[in-house]
Order: structure tokens, then C-alpha cells, then sequence
């Protein structure tokens, strides 16, 4: 059970059970039970709204990359700084890695099963992600699952904290307004790799987990370019005050995204068009 929950399962109030019986019930320290994460400073929020521009220009930057730009921007900070921000933000750089090395089986979580894969059909293959979104005074997290071949948004939903229960509770409502896709493909995160994300996956029978290879710039595109495109066309434009303001932002636009937004990909058409359609 992750940490998280274990600390909201203690109960101060409990008319048995003091706070350190409950903590060694639940294998946790009293130190996690006590402990308030620290916030984020004002200064840093900034620099990670520009990063987040940046990645959006340009997601090939690296570390290094990333504060030589920042010091163009007169903003100075250590390297070790921009790899804690990349982590807050989940930015994944991506480079062209040659096969040099065969992957052990073992430590591999699960393979990439999209390459080569003739995509021609609503529900075949899912892609789900998570991405950084800057408010006015904090940040939140969107995730997202698209269906590859109408670029349909089955799930959606905005949260301050990427718990694996989240994204599972999010992929459950997905699949229970639009049923189960035959392929599931996400990154290589600790949300995705987690024990509750792979269980309710292999929960679902016919359900086959497919998984990105690190720092490959194509194998969860769709999903990433939603998430370019939300960002450029609405929130960028408009920067929500809170996460209420977010909530209705996102609402409004995965709306047109989905019923008026043409693609080219689709013969011009909204995604709800040929997702709906074909349901």
C-alpha cells in the first residue's frame, strides 16, 4: 500500500488506538506520519513555466540544455536544481539512443507494441500520459488517454499529486463509458509501472500493457501532441488561477477538441465524429 495512503488511514481521532499503535499497525513512521512536504517557492514555480515552454519548443533538451537556456534567460540556478524541476514536471527528455545493449527481460517491464502495428479501428490502442500544467500561483497534473486512431479523449482528469490510484481510477471511468481497448500504451513511469496500474490492466483479460522505450521520440506521440496542443491553444492563453479555473479550461477545450476540432489525420473530421460513429 503506497505511503500516501497509509498516512490517511490514520485516524487522530480513534477512541482505541493511539497515533503510534495505528503507525506500527500500518508499518509506518511516525516521522512520515508527521512530515509536511515543502512547498514550492514562488521563484521556482517561474522557472519551471519557462521549462515547461521550453520543453514545449524543444523536448530534446537535457539538463545541461536546460540551464545553459535558463542563464540566457538571466535565471541562474545549479544543474542538480533543473534535474529536481525536470522530476516535479515529469519532463522526459527525448534523444536518439543506438541499441548497443540488449535489454534484460527481467528488469524490462513490459514491450513496445505498436511498431509496425496497422492501426485502423476505435478502442484498438490507447495512449495514456501524464503532463505538468502551470497555474497562476502552483502547478497540477493532467492525465490523459487518447484513442490513437479518432484522436478521440476517452478519460481525462487534472489532480496535485500523481498517485497511481488516480490514473487507475481515471483509465476505470474510461473504460466504463467507452469499454476496454485491445492495447494500452504508456510510458515507463512509476504511476504505470506500478502494482495497482498493472493488476487493473491485467484485471480487464483482454488488455495487452504495452510500454514506450526510454527517451523514444515516436512511440507515445498522439497523447504527447494533445497535450502540445491543449497547452499552445488554451492554457497557455489563459493561465488558471486555481484548480477549479483548470478543471473548466481543460473541460472546455477536450469538448471542442473532441466534437469540433478537425484533423488532418481523420480526413478533416472531429475525433467524435469517427469515435462515436464507429462505437
Amino acid at each position: 500500500m503506497p505511503l500516501s495512503k497509509r498516512r490517511q488511514m490514520v485516524d487522530p481521532e480513534h477512541k482505541v488506538l493511539s497515533k503510534s499503535a495505528q503507525c506500527r499497525l500500518l508499518s509506518l513512521s511516525r516521522s512520515s506520519y508527521y512530515y509536511q512536504p515543502k512547498g514550492i517557492s514562488s521563484q521556482d514555480l517561474r522557472i519551471m513555466e519557462l521549462m515547461d515552454r521550453m520543453y514545449q519548443e524543444d523536448p530534446t533538451r537535457g539538463s545541461r540544455r536546460y540551464r545553459r537556456d535558463l542563464r540566457l534567460a538571466n535565471i541562474h540556478v545549479s544543474r542538480d536544481k533543473v534535474r529536481r524541476l525536470m522530476k516535479i514536471m515529469r519532463i522526459k527528455t527525448i534523444y536518439c539512443k543506438p541499441r548497443t545493449t540488449v535489454i534484460d527481460p527481467a528488469s524490462y517491464k513490459y514491450p513496445y507494441l505498436l511498431r509496425g502495428l496497422d492501426i485502423d479501428s476505435i478502442n484498438q490502442v490507447w495512449q495514456i500520459d501524464i503532463s505538468y500544467i502551470p497555474l497562476a500561483k502552483g502547478f497540477m497534473y493532467l492525465v490523459a488517454i487518447i484513442d490513437v486512431h479518432s484522436r478521440f479523449i476517452v478519460g481525462w482528469d487534472i489532480s496535485n499529486t500523481m498517485t497511481a490510484d488516480w490514473v487507475v481510477d481515471t483509465i476505470k471511468m474510461a473504460v466504463g463509458a467507452h469499454g476496454a481497448p485491445q492495447i494500452i500504451n504508456s510510458d515507463q513511469g512509476v504511476q504505470f509501472t506500478s502494482g495497482e496500474y498493472i493488476d487493473y490492466i491485467k484485471s480487464l483479460k483482454t488488455v495487452s500493457i504495452s510500454m514506450d522505450g526510454k527517451g523514444r521520440a515516436t512511440d507515445n506521440a498522439f497523447i504527447e501532441r494533445f497535450f502540445r496542443t491543449i497547452k499552445h491553444d488554451k492554457i497557455y492563453l489563459h493561465i488558471p488561477e486555481n484548480g477549479q479555473e483548470l478543471y473548466q479550461l481543460c473541460q472546455e477545450f477536450i469538448t471542442f477538441y473532441n466534437t469540433r476540432r478537425g484533423h488532418s489525420s481523420i480526413e478533416g473530421k472531429p475525433p467524435a465524429h469517427v469515435f462515436l460513429k464507429a462505437a
